[in-house]
């Protein structure tokens, strides 16, 4: 029972982490194509709180992969690894429930 608990905690938080990366990769977009613009102060603070939180998740996922121009993959490692650990760590707490 206790697995299953802490199973439910880290699924809300791997929810939340990825949600924060869709987020940070829509706005990167917006400014990229300049619907928006980083003088916009609100703008600015939340494209760099969004980026504090998840360049220490993002870095080692850079690092490993090769470059590949100007395009980005690593939020979409991040994504993939991040549900490859929700559903292993599903199947075992169903496993010991």
């Amino acid at each position: 029972m206790l697995f299953f608990t802490l199973y439910q905690i880290i699924d809300y938080l791997v929810n939340i982490i990825v949600f924060i990366v869709i987020i940070q990769f829509v706005l990167s977009l917006l400014i990229a194509f300049n619907v928006i613009n980083t003088h916009n102060q609100f703008v600015a603070a939340v494209y760099q709180a969004l980026n504090a939180i998840l360049e220490p998740l993002l870095r080692p996922i850079r690092r490993f992969m090769p470059s590949t121009g100007a395009i980005d993959f690593s939020p979409m490692v991040l994504i993939i690894g991040l549900t490859v650990l929700q559903i292993i760590l599903g199947n075992l707490a169903r496993a010991y429930a």
